[in-house]
């Protein structure tokens, strides 16, 4: 009974939108934009992989006032399209320049509840990161 309780649990804790809220479209001059939401100068959009392939859309929030760098990743019950609002909100407030990514991964509560789980999400996490600094530096 056990199992099902906890399959059932999984499907209602994790219900990002499908299709996303948003769609990554070619812009001007090649520069990624999201649509959906309200186009900022200060906002790249950005589509990195990770080492095994994963293509990861991340949103980098510029501030001018900003001394560091928060890196918001959220897991399978977001949407970017739906934190791109905070995300800017986050950055102004607290003086920072925010680069936030969205990670997925198969929802499944014996993969969520083991520890593999875990450290692939802050490998997948990690190495979208390197790849967006990369390419904004």
């Amino acid at each position: 009974m056990g199992g099902v309780t906890s399959s059932m649990a999984a499907k209602f804790a994790f219900f990002p939108p499908n299709p996303p809220s948003y769609t990554v479209v070619e812009g001007d001059g090649g520069r990624l934009r999201m649509t959906g939401v309200v186009e900022r100068e200060n906002v790249d959009v950005l589509k990195v992989k990770t080492k095994r392939g994963t293509e990861i859309v991340t949103v980098f929030v510029k501030n001018p006032t900003a001394l560091m760098t928060v890196l918001y990743s959220h897991g399978n019950a977001a949407d970017l399209g739906q934190l791109y609002e905070l995300f800017c909100e986050l950055s102004v407030h607290l003086r920072v320049n925010l680069l936030g990514l969205v990670t997925q991964f198969r929802v499944h509560s014996s993969f969520i509840n083991s520890h593999h789980w875990v450290f692939t999400s802050r490998a997948q996490t990690r190495a979208g990161l390197d790849r967006a600094r990369a390419r904004l530096t």
